[in-house]
């Protein structure tokens, strides 16, 4: 599947796209894709959510694992800092995330992200972003492809196809309820593929999503009521 821009935006400033692009080159090159080093005892899933065009609020869930039990949650809202461009959007939501995230009073050993790591068309997705600030492991679990080609897995929980880009496996895709659409599963920064697609499948309970990105994705519309 190929990746467009969405035509309803006007065209982003060519000085504001070569900054992020070299940007993104600099990060590229710190990206680290390797086994975690960790005990994985506390997981945090995050998303984030668009009110109107010029505030954005972003959540973050607590959780342990393997039991999945909500630790804490927390939330910042506040003023988007960049127009929507496409391919960039972890620049628009990563500032907001990042201090939602200092309000956590215990940090995570593993930020599952709503939204991709690696299978993004510089590899800089939004995951990847927040692990190198961070400096701490990441993953993405996004809903829909970004760039790449697959073949659909198998329908049952658990089923499993590489996502390919340019000659890479860069996601799994990955079903995480029978008879479902699957999910889309990365590394972000500090992690790989295969723990990354293992840790996903062992959040996913009864629902699409796993554990720690359905209920950010759930609290971040509850807290933006709140907002409203």
């Amino acid at each position: 599947m190929a990746y467009y821009r969405r035509f309803d935006y006007p065209a982003p400033d060519p000085a504001i796209l070569a900054r992020l692009t070299e940007q993104q080159r600099q990060m590229q090159e710190r990206v680290i894709i390797q086994k975690p080093d960790f005990n994985l005892k506390l997981i945090a899933g995050c998303d984030s959510s668009f009110i109107g065009e010029d505030t954005i609020l972003s959540a973050f869930i607590l959780l342990t694992y393997p039991q999945l039990e909500v630790v804490e949650k927390v939330w910042h809202h506040g003023p988007v800092e960049l127009p929507y461009i496409p391919g960039f959007l972890a620049f628009r939501e990563a500032p907001n995330l990042l201090k939602a995230y200092e309000k956590l009073k215990q940090k995570p050993d593993l930020i599952m992200v709503d939204g991709h790591g690696i299978s993004h068309p510089r590899g800089l997705g939004i995951a990847t972003h927040l692990g190198l600030h961070l400096n701490k492991p990441t993953m993405g679990v996004a809903k829909k492809v970004l760039v790449g080609k697959y073949k659909e897995p198998a329908a049952t929980k658990g089923a499993i196809s590489p996502l390919e880009y340019k000659g890479e496996i860069i996601a799994n895709v990955l079903r995480t309820k029978d008879n479902i659409k699957p999910v889309f599963v990365s590394p972000g920064h500090l992690m790989d593929l295969a723990s990354a697609t293992e840790i996903a499948l062992n959040c996913a309970t009864k629902y699409k999503l796993p554990e720690p990105t359905r209920l950010a994705d759930h609290y971040a519309a509850v807290f933006k009521s709140e907002v409203k």
